[in-house]
């Protein structure tokens, strides 16, 4: 029986006694390795000199020997925890005085007034898995057998703090899986220990594994004697399901002829590399086959094809230039490969066949094929989601209802991104509005301003910081629906013109945009003509400044839309080119991944508002002029071509460019703004409504297991990564357990 330990190890780490079977001079790997490069050897001392000798000689080292590695081991600890300012491994460790506290709740057993966990404690009970009726007991026995070192069927604190720590390393999968089969905890895994686990696996049951292979003598000896340590499991773990696809395959191909049948390469996939496939390869394997018979080597190429598809994601995008929707042909692609990497031209046919069969393309892929065939691995997501809804079950699903549903939500969120970006740079869309109405050459010929700095500090002198933002409150109630309806009629259009392989050409980023631009107006003008206003208001010193009611009243409904046609001549052009600049800014501006920061996206949305808002700036000069009241004195115009025939002749073509960088520094961080928020609030509000999701918005890449943290609240320091690490034993080797009896 085993006693409480007198005193736990900081939080930091976890000390391995010397004289334990668990130290790393026996050959045990340590449980919470406490840095992510350390061994466990002595300094400057080769960890092959010691794997020899074990597998040699049952002798462990001399006392003193143990004791010299305790010494050193704690010191690096200490140094390296101190270097890092962070403890040990990529995650932090969790405190033991709160590990205790959650052992004591989940523990059942009480030996001598000290509290253990059952396998079923811990498997269950605390990481919730297997728990649905009637669960394998073997299965559970054996996950719980990775923490109970001492093989005695109980999980002591001690084991469960040790355990915790493991959790916290980079390759804390390869060392639970290593614990797995290390049944008798010694450290070392034998060929007896290797056939017990393998034996329970349904990988086995289906397709039974030869345990007399010359595989297995390579690696534990002709006689089967060999233990093998950390290191060399981990190279085995990997070799293991070559060596039983090859298996399965000779004994499918019961005459030796190198061949076997469709639906027998289809039966081994599906039981020994069913960890590899996707959906739409799993529906494809017989196609993908192409014939009744797949040879040996085509067998082969398929499965080093799927294991190296992340290597075929970096080759596609070495051969497009960074490009996730440019379509690569199989030349292409194949020149890039062997520039690469040791893809082989068989490999390259397979791939290219399988997205023919997949995305019904011809003869060219882009990203979106690759990522249907990539495996399933540790994905982590970029972006936070405060809410994950899926409105419906399919893109099939995607309806007229759930369409019309995707415009409101976007809609909401556009308004919502309209009134911030709005309110973000009022002040200078007020400076641009009264440098635009400002007139040579009629009135007194006076000019109020000298430049836009200029207008600046005359608003902040006469009319102090509130009129800045003067007419904001109008502002607001209409540029939210105004940036709303632009916005969600841009992605309707855009979602409407853009093909199965999220392709959109130039043309129709240009119309998705007009139509944006068109479809704004509605709002826009009767906003614009009330803002500008009283902007201009301003500049009059009267006891009382108009109000947007008073204005309203004043313009009636048809005076509200006075200047129509000079907005729809601004706001038109300005969103046909807006738009495809915004977009494939996104697209230079994204890592190499596909994602976009939010930084990305603001510095994307004020690129594209530079040149629409300097090119438009003629019709803005000539729409600001139309809808602002002529004083005495001033010019009157009765149209658009009337205004810009006057401007012409009486301020000459300097005054269609008036206000321009004003315009360019409102109108590019305005939008930026607008259109990072729109982005952003789509991605942590997030609902699939089976459609097209903005470009960049989200990224998956392959991540450690400290990237998929549990939100259990019990589960703290290395335990936030347990589930997906026990989880990740079967999606990364296959290594699937019985889940019932």
């Amino acid at each position: 029986m085993r006693s409480r330990m007198a005193a736990h190890p900081p939080a930091g780490r976890v000390q391995v006694p010397p004289w334990s079977s668990a130290h790393p001079l026996v050959q045990r790997e340590t449980l919470s390795s406490p840095t992510p490069t350390h061994t466990g050897t002595l300094p400057h001392t080769s960890s092959s000199s010691y794997t020899s000798s074990s597998s040699s000689s049952s002798s462990p080292p001399t006392l003193t020997e143990r004791l010299m590695a305790m010494v050193m081991l704690e010191a690096e600890c200490q140094a390296d925890a101190k270097k890092s300012g962070k403890g040990t491994g990529y995650l932090r460790r969790a405190k033991t005085e709160t590990l205790q506290e959650i052992f004591n709740k989940y523990a059942t057993v009480d030996k001598d007034g000290e509290l253990f966990m059952t396998a079923n404690d811990f498997v269950r009970s605390y990481l919730g898995l297997y728990t649905e009726p009637n669960p394998n007991p073997k299965s559970i026995q054996l996950l719980g057998g990775i923490l109970d070192t001492s093989k005695d069927g109980l999980i002591s604190f001690s084991e469960f703090h040790a355990f915790e720590g493991l959790l916290c390393v980079p390759d804390a999968l390869y060392k639970t899986a290593f614990q797995l089969f290390d049944t008798k905890g010694t450290g070392m895994v034998t060929f007896e220990e290797f056939v017990e686990v393998i034996k329970q696996t349904t990988l086995h049951q289906k397709v039974p594994f030869d345990f007399d292979s010359d595989f297995v003598k390579m690696y534990f000896g002709k006689e089967r004697k060999r233990a093998i340590n950390y290191a060399e499991f981990s190279q085995f773990l990997h070799d293991f399901h070559e060596e039983h696809a090859v298996q399965a395959f000779k004994m499918f191909d019961k005459t030796g002829s190198g061949f076997i049948t469709a639906m027998d390469f289809k039966d081994i996939m599906l039981n020994v590399k069913a960890h590899l496939l996707t959906n739409p390869v799993q529906t494809n394997l017989v196609a993908a086959a192409t014939g009744h018979k797949v040879s040996f080597p085509f067998f082969m190429a398929f499965n080093s094809l799927l294991t190296n598809m992340e290597l075929c994601k970096r080759v596609y995008l070495n051969s497009s230039g960074g490009s996730r929707t440019q379509e690569v042909t199989r030349e292409e692609f194949l020149h890039s490969a062997q520039m690469m990497s040791q893809i082989t031209p068989l490999e390259v046919d397979i791939l290219f066949h399988l997205t023919e069969l997949i995305s019904e393309s011809s003869g060219k892929i882009v990203y979106s094929d690759l990522e249907a065939i990539t495996p399933e691995q540790y994905m982590k997501v970029i972006t936070r989601k405060l809410t994950d809804i899926k409105a419906v079950e399919s893109p099939e699903q995607r309806g007229v209802l759930a369409q019309i549903m995707e415009s409101a939500y976007r809609f909401t969120l556009g308004s919502v991104a309209g009134a911030v970006g709005a309110t973000a740079v009022y002040p200078i869309d007020l400076v641009k509005t009264r440098m635009q109405n400002q007139r040579t050459g009629s009135y007194i010929g006076e000019l109020m301003y000298r430049n836009s700095f200029d207008c600046f500090k005359k608003v902040i002198r006469h009319e102090g910081f509130v009129g800045l933002y003067r007419g904001l409150v109008p502002q607001l109630i209409g540029v939210a629906p105004e940036k709303a309806i632009k916005l969600t009629v841009n992605d309707l259009v855009r979602d409407k013109l853009t093909d199965k392989k999220g392709n959109i050409s130039l043309a129709s980023e240009i119309l998705a945009g007009a139509c944006a631009g068109g479809s704004q107006v509605v709002f826009t003008n009767p906003l614009e003509i009330v803002k500008i206003r009283l902007q201009v208001a301003g500049e009059i010193a009267t006891a009382q400044k108009p109000s947007a009611l008073m204005v309203v009243k004043d313009l009636g409904l048809f005076g509200l839309y006075k200047g129509v046609r000079a907005c729809l001549l601004r706001d038109v052009p300005f969103s046909a080119i807006y738009f495809p600049v915004y977009a494939h800014s996104k697209r230079l501006l994204a890592d190499e991944n596909g994602y976009n920061s939010p930084l990305s996206l603001l510095i994307a949305g004020a690129i594209g508002g530079v040149p629409a808002a300097s090119l438009t700036t003629p019709a803005d000069v000539i729409k600001t002029r139309l809808q602002v009241a002529a004083r005495a004195g001033q010019t009157t115009y009765t149209g658009v071509f009337d205004a810009a025939r006057k401007i012409w002749h009486e301020e000459g073509t300097k005054a269609f460019w008036k206000g321009a960088p004003a315009r360019v520094f409102r109108s590019s961080p305005q939008f930026g703004v607008t259109l990072v928020t729109y982005e952003v609030l789509q991605r942590l509000f997030y609902v699939d409504f089976g459609g097209i999701r903005p470009q960049g918005s989200e990224a998956q890449l392959p991540a450690s297991a400290a990237d998929l943290r549990s939100t259990n609240p019990d589960h703290v320091g290395g335990y936030k990564v347990a589930v997906p690490i026990f989880r990740g034993i079967e999606s990364k080797f296959g290594l699937f357990l019985p889940r019932y009896v």
